[in-house]
């Protein structure tokens, strides 16, 4: 669980990233997931983009997302998920 500080933080880092992912018509399946979880084992912190086509609420994506093992969802702004998830191996982001 991330504190305060810790999601400020997480959020001014992302500020300049662009989103990796859009989540559309198909919705959130296990591939995207998977894919998901692949990036941020690489980067530590990404952009999800839902766009307006997809069925699914924003809110219930990110809960599905949040329930993983050690993903947080730092913030949800807009048709945009700010996701983060400490990397085993090439850990890059020094939380505060």
């Amino acid at each position: 669980m991330l504190t305060g500080k810790q999601k400020r933080f997480l959020r001014s880092e992302a500020h300049h990233l662009q989103p990796v992912f859009q989540i559309g018509k198909s919705g959130l399946t296990e591939a995207v997931i998977a894919q998901i979880e692949e990036a941020l084992e690489a980067k530590e912190l990404i952009k999800v983009n839902i766009l307006q086509n997809c069925d699914e609420d924003k809110n219930e994506i990110a809960a599905k997302l949040e329930a993983r093992d050690g993903l947080e969802i730092v913030q949800v702004i807009g048709n945009m998920l700010i996701l983060y998830k400490e990397s085993k191996e090439k850990k890059q982001i020094q939380l505060p």
